[in-house]
């Protein structure tokens, strides 16, 4: 795709010697009988319902404060200096009924799709929410950067399937990194590149694997910056700011009914609406109204009412934890104020796709304690629910909320279950044994150090037994267990996964302390933090006595061992089935559809990121391309555009022409060999993962 800043060209102009934008601002939209022709932006039809229906906040004073009473506050977004587009979703922008190619060609494009021009009809608002913030409440936040822009009516020919979930018929938009709100608190209201590229990618990424997600429009850029300091190592830099277009049918989360909060008992805070209780029943009327109309309709009883919604509510998060697992994804920061009231993928901070397969994976700088970590998660969701529960009540009574919750554990158990039934080929029967085949899976990729992705990708490739295989059957369990020791990792990758990341005399005190001060030690760090550093040593003390071919050794027994007995429960599908073929050929294809060939990596975003820091916007779309169809081969797109060409940019036309400034202050990046978007991650991806663990991913 050529290089979207090139294709805004030349102003339009519809009257001779007369631009649009001072027609518009003369004469308005149709004065004086002269009819003008709008761009599809400009004509997008607006219906604010979430503001007609919920409270607003009568001051439009910038400055932060406390909003009482209200749920959205107006605000002005910021305009940015020469704002130009990074790369745009076609696919996003259909939900508005938006063509690609016309958003990109509009001179006022990037302006619109950033907040420095407000399209008829846009309403700008910020939403006032609060949240609990690594378990402890912490009053009001709210839209710090993002701004509610309106809610677009889906056009009258929009396809039905891209309707599923959102039976509102609007979809609200979003800019994220427009300025100031009431809700900035001490931050500036902006985005950076990096922040806003992983957003866009990831948003679309999640969609395209088949996950429940907000969705990304567009990336915008500008000359405006902000100062960073990306590594807190006192070296603060200029950034770009950039704004990503989000859109969905709400964003509305969790802590939007925490507004109404009473004194919270650890930290004395409040939410700004506290005693506010009818607000309370505007919102769940509003949200059920409009995003749970089936429920509204089937439920004349208020109270039962309420109660199906939170049951809806806890049955779309359990659902949707279980696909975040199933393909390795962490969220990093699972405040209740990032969890959606819809059950979407929401809000792009830290995120992280797990390369070698770690339950303690934790993709968050700030996540000392491993709250938030990949195996946490399934827990930490329930608790969310738990906080949500306490916010609606009286509304929801706390004996039906916790009836509900109770379903929790096996629903989730229920969708997890299947949906690794489907990674493992296993469609025709449910045996005893399934769960521990799954357990031993991920125990064997754990001790190996094995790619999570490409060891699922691998394994429609071990055969079925057939009858009568005899002698075949050891050359088969060679093959497979060749096939997966190439995902394993090396000794010095354990070594460094291993290394404990505290300081070995911080190690020594905590130990000291925990026994002989137990109060102390509780204060200032916990025993799970504890024990998994041990745990690292242990590995890592194991790991030093011992050598490659020793460990490549160990790691190809244990992995004959797991697939001779996968291969025995393959087997198990075949009995009663009279076409062997058919169900070798159905187990080929759900595989291939549930386990992806490409996920966003570490690496892959940030190759992309660092390219368009040095004004090459071509490998974020490129990398998009990819992500749009993350379980097929894509001949031709198996490598970034920069390979063959010493990790500059294969098109030297597609480089931003007002970045020069930024490509000067962009660090450079050390040649690195180049690996497919499918590969395992290269070695240089882990020095990219321990640097990401330390940066800013969220500003």
């Amino acid at each position: 795709m050529a290089y979207l800043g090139h294709r805004l060209g030349a102003s339009r102009s519809f009257l001779p010697g007369v631009s649009t934008v001072r027609l518009l601002s003369t004469f308005g939209m149709d004065d004086m009988g002269i009819s003008v022709s709008r761009s599809s932006l400009e004509r997008l039809n607006f219906d604010n319902v979430a503001l007609k229906k919920l409270p607003l906040d009568p001051s439009e004073d910038p400055g932060v404060r406390q909003v009482k009473g209200a749920c959205f506050s107006r605000v002005k977004p910021q305009p940015l200096t020469k704002p130009r587009f990074v790369a745009v979703s076609y696919k996003a922008l259909e939900l508005l009924g938006l063509v690609g190619d016309e958003v990109i060609n509009d001179p006022l494009g990037p302006e619109y799709l950033s907040g420095s021009k407000i399209m008829p009809g846009s309403e700008p608002a910020a939403h006032c929410y609060c949240g609990h913030q690594f378990g402890q409440f912490a009053g009001q936040l709210g839209d710090g950067a993002a701004c509610y822009l309106g809610e677009v009516k889906v056009p009258p020919d929009q396809d039905p399937e891209l309707l599923r979930e959102n039976p509102s018929s609007r979809w609200e938009i979003q800019v994220k990194g427009a300025g100031l709100t009431p809700y900035s608190r001490q931050a500036d209201g902006r985005k950076v590149l990096r922040s806003s590229i992983r957003e866009f990618l990831c948003s679309e990424a999640m969609f395209f694997l088949g996950i429940p997600t907000t969705r990304a429009g567009s990336v915008v850029t500008s000359d405006s910056s902000v100062v960073r300091d990306v590594y807190y190592s006192g070296h603060p830099r200029h950034e770009k700011c950039s704004v990503v277009l989000r859109i969905a049918p709400t964003f509305l989360r969790f802590g939007s009914f925490e507004i109404f909060k009473s004194p919270d008992e650890y930290t004395g805070r409040r939410g700004p609406s506290c005693g506010l209780d009818e607000i309370r029943g505007q919102m769940i009327d509003y949200v059920i109204e409009m995003f749970y109309p089936e429920i509204q309709q089937n439920f004349p009883d208020r109270m039962e009412r309420n109660v199906a919604f939170f049951r809806e509510v806890m049955v779309r998060t359990a659902r949707l934890v279980a696909q975040w697992q199933c393909v390795g994804f962490c969220h990093g920061v699972l405040n209740t104020d990032n969890m959606s009231i819809l059950g979407l993928t929401l809000d792009y901070g830290p995120y992280g796709f797990m390369d070698r397969f770690d339950p303690d994976f934790i993709c968050s700088a700030s996540d000392n304690s491993g709250r938030y970590s990949y195996q946490a998660q399934p827990d930490i969701c329930r608790w969310n629910l738990v906080k949500l529960a306490e916010a609606l009540a009286p509304e929801l009574p706390p004996d039906r909320a916790e009836a509900v919750l109770d379903e929790y554990l096996a629903l989730y158990n229920g969708f997890y279950l299947q949906n690794m039934r489907n990674k493992l080929g296993l469609l025709k029967k449910e045996e005893p044994e399934d769960e521990i085949l799954m357990s031993d899976l991920l125990q064997t990729m754990h001790s190996t150090g094995a790619d999570f992705t490409n060891t699922f990708r691998c394994l429609s490739q071990i055969t079925c037994p057939i009858e009568g295989e005899g002698e075949e059957e050891e050359e088969h369990v060679k093959k497979a267990t060749a096939l997966l020791l190439k995902q394993c990792a090396t000794l010095e990758e354990l070594k460094a996964a291993n290394k404990p990341t505290m300081d070995p005399r911080e190690l020594a005190m905590l130990l000291s302390m925990a026994q002989s001060n137990p109060a102390l030690f509780q204060m200032i760090s916990d025993r799970v933090t504890l024990a998994r550093q041990l745990d690292k040593l242990r590995k890592l003390k194991e790991l030093m006595e011992i050598s490659q071919e020793a460990l490549k050794s160990k790691q190809a027994e244990d992995w004959r061992g797991w697939i001779v007995r996968y291969r025995k429960r393959l087997a198990l599908e075949m009995e009663g089935q009279s076409d062997a073929q058919a169900v070798q050929e159905e187990r080929l294809r759900v595989m291939e559809g549930t386990n992806p060939r490409v996920i966003l990596r570490n690496y892959i975003a940030q190759n992309a990121i660092e390219a368009a820091e040095n004004g090459d916007f071509s490998e974020v779309q490129r990398v998009l391309k990819v992500l749009e169809k993350p379980y097929c081969s894509q001949p031709g797109l198996e490598f970034p555009a920069w390979v063959g060409g010493s990790g500059e940019a294969a098109n030297q036309g597609e480089r931003d022409e007002g970045e020069e400034q930024q490509q000067a202050m962009a660090s450079s990046s050390t040649p690195r060999n180049p690996v497919s978007y499918d590969s395992k991650p290269p070695a240089w991806a882990g020095e990219l993962q321990q640097a990401g663990s330390q940066r800013r991913t969220g500003n």
